[in-house]
C-alpha cells in the first residue's frame, strides 16, 4: 500500500479517459448516523454503477472508517440551524469516482491535520481505521492541509477476484 500526500484528489487516478466513468458525491452531517448513512450512500451508488459485491463491500467499510476518522477528528462546524452568519451547512464531503483503473472514495473535512497510521495497540478500543483502510485499499493518502482542511482518499480496484 502506498501513503502519501496527493497535490489533489484528481491526482490519485492515472487513467485515459474510457466508457467507465462516473462520479457521485453527498454532504455529511456531523451526526454519527452519518456514518451509516455514507456507507449506504456508497453501497447504492456501486452497485448502480455495477461495481462486484466484494468491492462495494470493501469500499463501504473504507468509506466508513474515513467518515468515522473525518467526524471523530475535524472540528466541530456551526450548521445552519446554530444562528445567523452560519453558512456551513456540513461537517464533510463524501466523493465517490470510478474509472476502469478503480474506486476512489475520498472524504473531505476542516481539519488541518494529516492523518497518521499509528502503530496498532491491540488492547486499545480504537485507532485501527488507517489500517482497514490500508489493507483494503490498492494505495490512500490525503492532499496537503490548507485553510480549508484536507481530504482523505482511498482508490480500490474496480473489480474483485473472479466468480464474486
Amino acid at each position: 500500500m502506498t501513503t502519501h500526500p496527493a497535490p489533489t484528489v484528481h491526482d490519485v487516478l492515472h487513467t485515459e479517459p474510457g466508457p467507465e466513468r462516473h462520479f457521485a458525491v453527498c454532504a455529511l452531517s456531523g451526526a454519527y448516523r452519518t456514518i451509516a448513512e455514507a456507507r449506504r450512500f456508497t453501497a447504492t451508488t456501486l452497485e448502480g454503477w455495477g461495481i462486484r459485491a466484494s468491492v462495494v463491500s470493501d469500499a463501504a467499510l473504507v468509506v466508513s472508517e474515513l467518515v468515522s476518522n473525518a467526524l471523530r477528528h475535524a472540528p466541530p462546524v456551526p450548521t445552519a440551524a446554530e444562528g445567523p452568519g452560519s453558512d456551513v451547512l456540513c461537517a464533510a464531503w463524501l466523493a465517490l469516482a470510478h474509472e476502469d483503473a478503480g474506486i476512489l472514495c475520498a472524504v473531505s473535512d476542516s481539519s488541518r491535520t494529516a492523518p497518521a497510521l499509528l502503530p496498532p495497540d491491540p488492547l486499545a478500543g480504537r485507532g485501527r481505521g488507517l489500517w482497514v483502510v490500508d489493507r483494503l485499499s490498492e494505495s490512500w493518502g490525503w492532499t496537503p492541509p490548507d485553510a480549508l482542511g484536507k481530504t482523505v482518499w482511498a482508490q480500490l480496484p474496480a473489480s474483485g477476484p473472479v466468480g464474486e
